[in-house]
């Protein structure tokens, strides 16, 4: 499916990936299509069912770039509702900026393609926690 250095696929569909804490999503992104957008072989709204402002995150890109007849799919694993909406966020924002880099400055003065590098913070050895220390007591 993938091809050279440039990774496009059939018919200009672009494959990039983005990361937000543990969630990876691959996002295939065709822009002359149909308005489609499938997360993991869903519809937006059945991904996303009780989270509409994960939805609104997702497709900020999209609106951005004025795309609304954009297909996207999107491959995300791992994390949570807000991991996953952001690291298809990235995707998305990535394959446009390859599609047209005059839009590149415009989401980057957005934020939409700043890779959001805080991840948990991993507990420590003699400590219950993080950063949470055990009761000291000094007599």
């Amino acid at each position: 499916m993938e091809t050279t250095n440039p990774k496009t696929t059939t018919n200009d569909t672009l494959l990039t990936v983005g990361k937000r804490k543990t969630s990876i999503a691959k996002v295939w992104l065709t822009p002359k299509g149909e308005g489609q957008f499938m997360i993991n072989g869903k519809t937006m709204e059945g991904y996303f069912q009780n989270h509409p402002w994960q939805k609104a995150s997702a497709v900020k890109p999209l609106v951005v770039a004025k795309m609304d007849k954009a297909d996207v799919q999107a491959r995300v694993v791992g994390g949570g509702v807000t991991g996953q909406a952001d690291a298809i966020r990235l995707g998305i924002a990535r394959a446009i900026a390859k599609i047209d880099p005059k839009l590149r400055k415009l989401m980057r003065d957005q934020g939409l393609l700043t890779r959001d590098s805080r991840i948990v913070e991993r507990k420590k050895p003699g400590q219950p926690k993080a950063r949470k220390r055990f009761q000291f007591s000094k007599r």
